[in-house]
């Protein structure tokens, strides 16, 4: 009776935060509505035995992704005009996407009912190693896929995000590795009591370093 209660609230939170991550007007109020979803969802996690889902949910969605997402909105200099704009001239391919997934969702849930056979699970290894055996032994090159995919991705977000901008000095590891003792270093003779001056490089030589 109390998991049953438990698993309506943790499933009605869930629900809720999605639907408030697509309907808030402030970007930063939806990530932090994700960052609720996701932990109503560790919860439901909880529920059906598999903890170690669970906090991998909070471990590395909530603690690195949410987060980042969080920072990153923040930093960003964001025109909500023009967000609202964009979302009113994309709400009808929106609508009939969503309309297209509503009517899938209930020719599932109100076609025959199927039965699925459940292979036996062994139950004296915790769920982790189960998880393990099944990620690393019969799906490692789906694993492995994924992990490259991602990498890909990565790559393209640094790619479309890097900006040369005039002005902005780079680093060249060929230049500072072409850098000699003289370049670099100076000696100089301080007079007692005296502040010494700041040495300040040759300016064609600065460039050309930095380029």
């Amino acid at each position: 009776m109390i998991s049953s209660l438990f698993f309506y609230l943790f499933a009605f939170m869930t629900v809720a935060a999605g639907v408030a991550v697509i309907t808030a007007r402030n970007p930063v109020h939806a990530v932090l509505f994700l960052i609720l979803a996701f932990f109503n969802a560790s919860g439901l996690f909880i529920l059906m035995g598999a903890e170690f889902l669970a906090m991998l949910l909070v471990v590395v969605y909530v603690g690195a992704v949410a987060v980042l997402f969080l920072f990153v909105v923040m930093m960003l200099d964001i025109d909500y005009a023009d967000m609202r704009e964009g979302f009113q001239r994309h709400l009808p391919i929106g609508g009939v996407v969503g309309l297209v997934l509503l009517v899938e969702l209930v020719l599932i849930f109100s076609g025959p009912e199927t039965t699925i056979q459940v292979a036996a699970v062994d139950t004296s290894r915790s769920n982790t190693a189960l998880l393990g055996d099944v990620i690393y032994t019969d799906y490692i090159y789906l694993f492995q896929l994924a992990g490259l995919i991602l990498l890909v991705a990565m790559i393209g977000a640094i790619t479309l995000t890097m900006r040369h901008r005039e002005g902005v000095k780079r680093q060249s590891i060929a230049m500072q590795n072409a850098r000699t003792r003289e370049d670099s270093v100076a000696v100089v003779s301080v007079e007692s009591h005296v502040a010494p001056q700041a040495i300040l490089p040759d300016a064609d030589k600065d460039q050309k370093v930095l380029r």
